[in-house]
């Protein structure tokens, strides 16, 4: 897509709290009790894709997984070699695993040649900083997916701030407004079932200190979203920001038990009475 098809970034704009898309919507309602519901599956009118994963051609796959998949948080993360060379790369492959203990994880893609050098440098040194990308330094931060031989650090291409730690080597981003400081926990190579190859190096770092920008939190002491403007990844080399966000409450048992319970009756009256059952959807 050419520069003069795209509109302009629009600085201004913020993410914002808006209604869920349906709140009358209640327990057991079907999709299509909606016009945007009947719109939405009339899309299956053009059939379905079957993909074999078994025997698709892997990079086809990984094009498929990578824009089915979003948008996936970004880890932009900083470690340093047994040398001493100062490292910064963003990977997608993370998320958190657990809050107690706090883990998160990230998986780095094992190329011909190797290990990345983030997953040589982790193996080393066992500590690394998480830092989330927020929009004023996407550019920054993208630039350091630079294939950038082992001896050289994306740290000056990528006009960043490194600031000190306070329990690993690695430093953090200062531009960062959440950063995590990560200790190894786990480290586990996973193998192509057929081949027997390792194709990914999974690491899962156990959270040590968490340094958050005061300005980020909430009245309630938690990170406001809107104000993080955290960038996500979608597919090839393309960013998501944080747009119109909404909140819808989960049920509960205490809440909710009696209208679950019509439901499963009713499930098990058109499983029992599929005729009849048939006959009460004729006009």
């Amino acid at each position: 897509m050419s520069s003069e098809q795209l509109a302009p970034f629009v600085h201004s704009a913020q993410a914002k709290f808006i209604e869920a898309p349906n709140p009358e919507w209640t327990l057991g309602q079907r999709v299509d009790a909606t016009p945007e519901g009947r719109e939405w599956l009339e899309g299956e009118k053009a059939g379905w894709k079957v993909v074999d994963a078994s025997r698709e051609d892997p990079n086809k796959l990984y094009a498929l997984m990578i824009t089915g998949i979003v948008p996936r948080p970004i880890a932009f993360v900083s470690s340093i070699s047994p040398n001493g060379v100062e490292n910064l790369a963003p990977f997608s492959w993370f998320n958190m695993l657990t809050g107690n203990p706090p883990l998160v994880s990230i998986s780095l893609l094992n190329l011909p040649g190797g290990l990345k050098d983030t997953a040589d440098n982790i193996k080393a040194t066992k500590g690394f900083t998480v830092n989330i990308i927020s929009e004023p330094f996407i550019h920054n931060a993208n630039a350091c997916a630079v294939d950038t031989p082992p001896e050289t650090s994306e740290w000056p291409l990528s006009g960043l701030t490194p600031e000190p730690s306070l329990h690993v080597e690695a430093p953090r981003v200062k531009e960062s407004a959440f950063s995590m400081e990560c200790e190894l926990y786990q480290i586990h190579d996973l193998a192509h079932p057929d081949t027997g190859a390792v194709t990914t190096t999974l690491i899962l770092g156990l959270v040590k200190y968490i340094h958050i920008r005061a300005d980020m939190l909430n009245a309630r002491g938690y990170v406001d979203p809107v104000k993080l403007r955290a960038v996500g990844k979608m597919g090839d080399i393309t960013y998501a920001r944080q747009g119109d966000m909404f909140r819808v409450p989960r049920p509960t048992w205490a809440r909710d038990s009696s209208r679950i319970e019509e439901l499963h009756a009713s499930l098990k009256e058109q499983k029992e009475n599929p005729e009849k059952s048939k006959s009460a959807l004729l006009p």
